[in-house]
């Protein structure tokens, strides 16, 4: 993946004394969808690196679930909570929650809303999207009708994308969306979301989907007019979704580094649970890979 800037000038000096073990929680919303996967990765190394006993709970998309996830987390001392919500609202009381109890907490991909965040370590969703409707349009040649497949309803990445999306679209009058529907960030979903789309609008020739994941179960419902007939973009740089621009079945992917953020968030998580002070609001940068340089990505 290609490179970040370091977030600040970071050190960790660990005590040489009995002091037990830096303990932090990070509950991600699904661990059924190689991004976040690679999310727990990148936070795993990192929490090694930096001698800390990191523990990772996997929401199964069930936001009830993560609430009893943080108030676990909440009530068993951890010095910090890192948490990437199944939905930003619902996460809110259990942060409140956390907030009340003095835990700092850390959100990650996704913004927790009505309740304080420590940090938020995000990709720069809006610009992805920009950069998604202006790879989309230019390969269209500014004109042709398009599809757009939806993320988690209630999440800030899909609400963020979505807005950047609508804003680089504006540049070229010549597009038309046609149809714009939820698919979950899941693969299945994106490509029943598909096969019905494609009933109602045979004619399309793009599709942005506002993940990998969800840009590949449109690929398959596209058949061999994937890549040919219809461009399609996504949206995170996952390593499948990689192997399909490399393909030439998905035309672009906005790639975002994952496993930087999983890194990010555990060095700010640790920060704010020595009570130091951390920045509120942490970009990971993205950028278009195309066949021309998705060799230098590597998945």
């Amino acid at each position: 993946m290609v490179a970040v800037a370091a977030v600040g000038a970071l050190s960790f000096v660990h005590s040489g004394s009995s002091s037990s073990t830096p303990k932090l929680g990070l509950s991600l919303s699904t661990l059924n969808n190689p991004f976040f996967v690679q999310i727990k990765e990148g936070a795993q190394d990192e929490a090694n690196k930096l001698g800390v006993d990191l523990t990772v709970t996997d929401a199964q998309n069930d936001a009830s679930q993560q609430a009893n996830q943080l108030q676990n987390f909440t009530s068993s001392n951890v010095g910090a909570i890192i948490v990437n919500p199944v939905d930003s609202d619902a996460a809110g009381p259990a942060v409140r929650a956390a907030n009340k109890a003095r835990v700092p907490v850390v959100a990650i991909d996704r913004g927790v809303n009505k309740a304080d965040t420590t940090a938020l370590v995000a990709s720069d969703n809006v610009e992805g999207g920009r950069l998604g409707a202006r790879a989309l349009a230019e390969k269209l040649g500014g004109r042709g009708t398009i599809v757009i497949l939806q993320g988690q309803a209630g999440t800030s990445a899909s609400r963020e994308r979505g807005a950047g999306f609508a804003e680089g679209l504006a540049a070229y009058p010549g597009i038309t969306v046609v149809a714009e529907q939820p698919a979950d960030f899941d693969r299945t979903k994106g490509l029943d979301v598909m096969t019905n789309l494609l009933q109602a609008h045979p004619d399309v020739n793009g599709v942005f989907a506002e993940n990998d994941e969800m840009a590949l179960g449109a690929i398959k419902a596209l058949g061999a007019k994937a890549g040919t007939a219809v461009q399609v973009v996504g949206f995170d740089g996952t390593p499948d979704g990689l192997q399909a621009v490399e393909s030439g079945t998905m035309f672009a992917s906005v790639a975002q580094q994952p496993k930087e953020l999983g890194r990010i968030a555990v060095r700010n998580a640790l920060l704010a649970a020595q009570g130091k002070q951390v920045e509120q609001t942490v970009k990971v940068p993205v950028k278009v890979v195309t066949i021309e340089n998705v060799a230098g990505f590597g998945g």
